[in-house]
C-alpha cells in the first residue's frame, strides 16, 4: 500500500504535469510562426480547395454546389464563423466564405488574414417569422417601412459600420407604451457587428433594429442566443417570435419559414491567409488580461460554471431516483417474474435513451415536447440529462443488485423477512457499496455531458468559453481555462468518492 507521503508526492506530480503541459502550450502558441501558404486568389480557385463555412449560412448553401461538380473540393462546416477562421489560421482549410462585415471584424483581430477583392455573392438580410403568422409579418414589415423612411435603420447601421461608427447609438423613444407583450428574438451572437457580446450584453446592428421594431410595436424585446442552425427551428416551433442573425432568404428556408421585407444588403466574401504576413503571438499576461479581465469577461465563465453545477447536481439526483426505480423493477422481474408490464415499459425506456445521443434527446425535449411552452432552459436541461442519466444509473444499480449472491436472498427469506424487507435491509445496502465507484463515474460523465447545453441557447461552462472566444478571437486560453475547470471539478469529485469508499470499508471492518 502507498504511504501518505507517497500519495502526496504522486498528487503533486500530477498537478505539476498538468501545469507543465499548459505552460508548454502557451509558450508554443506565443512563438512567431509563418502561416501556411495561401492558394486561393479568386472565386475560380475555390474549386479543388478546402472551404470553411458556418453551418446553415448562405455560404454553406452556395458552396454545396462545389461538392457536386466532380472536383476534389472539400467543404468543412463549423458551428461558428470564428471556428472556421481559427482553422484557416492553422492551415487546416484554404478559405472561408462568410459575410462581409463579420469578415472585416475577423481581419481587424487577425491581420495575418485578408479578404479577397472579388465578392462571392450579394445578398439581402431579412427577419425570419413562423410560417403562416401573417399578422406579425405584416406588423414587422410596416415597422421596417417606417424605420427606413425616417432614417432609423441607416442611422443604426452607420453606428456600427463606416467612419461615423459609435456616433449615433440607437436609444428608445421616451414614453413608449409596451403593453403588447414580449417580442422574443432568436439570434446567434457570434456575428460582429450584427450581433455580438459586449460588457455582458448582446449588442449589434440586428439587436438595435429589433429593439426599434419592438419600440414601434409597443413590445418588450427579449433576446435568446443559440446556435445559428437552431434559429429557424426555434422560430417555427414557437420558442421565438423572430429570428434575426444576418439571415438571407433562400428557397429551402422558405419551405419552413416566412421572411419580412429585406432591411439591409450585404455580401459573402472570401477570407484567405496573407502570404506576406507573419503571425506573432502576444505574451501570456496580455492574452490573459484580454481574455478574462477586460470588460469582466471572466463573468461568462462564472455564469456558465454556476449553470453547469446546477444542471449536473439536479440531473444526478433525478437520474439516481429514476435509475433506482427502474433497477428495482427490472431486478424484481428477473427474480420473481412479476411486474411484466412495468418491466416492458422500463425496457423500452432503456432501449430508446441508451440508443440515441444525449444531444438529440435535449433538442427533442426543448423543441418538440416543450415546443409550444415557454419553459426555463435550466429546467429543460435538468430533465433531459436526468432522464438520460437514469437509463445508465438503472443498469448500474441493477448490476449491483444482481451481483449479490442469491444465497443471501434465500437466507433472509428463510428467516421470515418479506421480499421488500430483504431488498431494503440486505440486498440494497450491499449493492449500493458495490456500485458506488460506477455511480461516481456516471456523475463525472454527466458533469462533462452538460457541455452540449449551448445547443438550446443555455450558457453553460463550455458556452461561456465560446462567448469569450467570439469576442477576443483567441482560442487557446478560453479553451484551456474551461478544460482546467472541468479537470479540477473531476479531481475533487474523485477525491471525495475515494474518501467515501474508504469510510465504507472501515465501517465494514468495524
Amino acid at each position: 500500500m502507498q504511504t501518505k507521503r507517497q500519495k502526496n508526492i504522486y498528487g503533486f506530480f500530477r498537478i505539476f504535469a498538468v501545469l507543465f503541459c499548459v505552460c508548454t502550450c502557451m509558450l508554443l502558441s506565443s512563438c512567431q510562426k509563418k502561416l501556411a501558404e495561401n492558394k486561393v486568389f479568386g472565386v475560380d480557385d475555390l474549386s479543388g480547395s478546402v472551404i470553411g463555412v458556418q453551418l446553415g449560412t448562405t455560404g454553406d448553401i452556395l458552396v454545396s454546389d462545389y461538392e457536386e461538380d466532380g472536383s476534389d473540393t472539400t467543404i468543412e462546416r463549423f458551428n461558428k464563423g470564428n471556428d472556421a477562421i481559427q482553422a484557416l489560421k492553422q492551415g487546416k482549410i484554404d478559405a472561408v466564405i462568410i459575410d462581409a462585415q463579420p469578415a472585416n471584424a475577423f481581419i481587424q483581430a487577425n491581420p495575418e488574414l485578408m479578404i479577397l477583392e472579388e465578392e462571392f455573392v450579394k445578398e439581402d438580410y431579412a427577419i425570419s417569422i413562423a410560417k403562416g403568422n401573417t399578422e406579425l409579418t405584416a406588423s414587422i414589415n410596416k415597422a421596417l417601412s417606417s424605420l427606413k423612411a425616417d432614417g432609423t435603420i441607416d442611422s443604426i447601421i452607420n453606428n456600427y459600420i463606416g467612419e461615423n461608427a459609435g456616433k449615433s447609438p440607437y436609444t428608445s423613444p421616451s414614453g413608449v407604451n409596451r403593453s403588447n407583450g414580449n417580442l422574443i428574438m432568436a439570434t446567434n451572437a457570434y456575428f460582429k457587428p450584427y450581433e455580438y457580446y459586449e460588457n455582458g450584453k448582446i449588442v449589434g446592428i440586428d439587436v438595435d433594429i429589433a429593439t426599434a421594431i419592438a419600440d414601434y410595436l409597443g413590445m418588450n424585446l427579449k433576446i435568446e442566443d443559440m446556435e445559428f442552425d437552431s434559429i429557424i427551428t426555434a422560430v417555427s416551433s414557437g420558442k421565438a417570435d423572430i429570428g434575426v442573425a444576418g439571415m438571407t432568404v433562400t428557397a429551402d428556408r422558405l419551405k419552413n419559414i416566412d421572411f419580412s421585407d429585406p432591411y439591409t444588403t450585404s455580401s459573402q466574401v472570401i477570407v484567405v491567409r496573407n502570404n506576406e504576413a507573419v503571425q506573432s503571438g502576444s505574451n501570456f499576461v496580455e492574452k490573459f488580461t484580454n481574455d478574462f479581465i477586460t470588460d469582466n469577461r471572466y463573468q461568462y465563465i462564472l455564469t456558465g460554471l454556476k449553470n453547469t453545477l446546477i444542471i449536473a447536481f439536479f440531473a444526478a439526483i433525478m437520474g439516481i431516483v429514476i435509475g433506482f426505480l427502474v433497477a428495482v423493477i427490472r431486478s424484481s422481474h428477473d427474480k420473481t417474474g412479476n411486474m411484466k408490464i412495468l418491466n416492458a415499459i422500463c425496457s423500452v425506456y432503456l432501449t430508446i435513451i441508451r440508443g440515441t445521443p444525449a444531444m438529440v434527446q435535449l433538442l427533442i425535449i426543448y423543441y418538440i415536447i416543450f415546443g409550444s411552452m415557454n419553459v426555463n432552459k435550466i429546467l429543460v436541461a435538468v430533465l433531459s440529462f436526468g432522464i438520460n442519466s437514469g437509463a445508465y444509473v438503472a443498469e448500474i444499480f441493477r448490476s449491483g443488485i444482481m451481483s449479490i449472491d442469491n444465497g443471501q436472498f434465500e437466507a433472509a427469506r428463510s428467516l421470515g423477512l418479506t421480499y421488500n424487507q430483504t431488498m431494503i435491509s440486505v440486498i440494497l445496502p450491499q449493492a449500493f457499496k458495490n456500485v458506488l465507484p460506477a455511480l461516481a463515474n456516471e456523475f463525472i460523465v454527466l458533469l462533462k455531458e452538460t457541455s452540449i447545453s449551448g445547443y438550446i441557447g443555455l450558457t453553460d461552462l463550455t458556452r461561456g468559453g465560446d462567448i469569450i472566444r467570439s469576442i477576443t478571437y483567441d482560442a487557446m486560453l478560453p479553451l484551456i481555462g474551461v478544460a482546467l475547470i472541468y479537470l479540477i471539478l473531476v479531481m475533487i469529485l474523485s477525491t471525495l468518492v475515494k474518501k467515501l469508499e474508504r469510510r465504507l470499508r472501515s465501517n465494514e471492518r468495524n
